[in-house]
């Protein structure tokens, strides 16, 4: 099995302790390696060829900070070859008209380069009024929403990780 990285803000509370959570859900079969995303570069995105993108979504449907930053970058990467995940955290009632986006806005990102998205989810069970990450019903990826829906954040993430451990090669 080759090496996961799993990319995310060591600063960012929520999103890290969810990327905790997806990291022991794999359990000890995998080799799952943190990546501060903060600390970015070219050479170390193109060093994993699985790739599990931890990215939140901030103010009205915004990428984070650190991962706006290496957007330059990433518009110059060739991707083919590469598999990603995503999964981030949103607010389904503080920002229904944006919820999730960053995950949307990251998958027609690394898409475009050539990755291939894998993981999607079920936008079943979530109540917003629009989402960039939603694509023909489904999510690119997993959306937690911790402030209003904690209690289901644990089934949703061992159903995505073991998505992901019959995707991942």
């Amino acid at each position: 099995m080759n090496k996961i990285g799993i990319f995310y803000s060591f600063k960012s509370t929520k999103t890290a302790k969810a990327a905790e959570k997806i990291k022991e859900a794999f359990g000890p079969d995998f080799n799952i390696v943190p990546v501060n995303a903060e600390e970015l570069t070219e050479e170390l995105f193109l060093s994993f060829t699985n790739l599990i993108l931890g990215v939140p979504t901030w103010f009205d449907g915004e990428l984070p900070n650190y991962w706006d930053e290496f957007v330059p970058a990433l518009e110059d990467l060739n991707l083919n070859g590469k598999t990603i995940a995503i999964f981030g955290l949103g607010n389904q009632v503080e920002y229904p008209e944006n919820f999730g986006d960053a995950v949307g806005i990251m998958a027609e990102l690394v898409q475009e380069r050539g990755a291939r998205l894998i993981a999607l989810t079920s936008a079943e069970g979530y109540h917003y009024e629009s989402s960039k990450a939603l694509v023909d019903g489904e999510f690119c990826g997993l959306i937690l929403d911790q402030e209003s829906q904690p209690r289901l954040s644990k089934e949703r993430i061992e159903n995505w990780v073991n998505d992901l451990k019959a995707q991942f090669n």
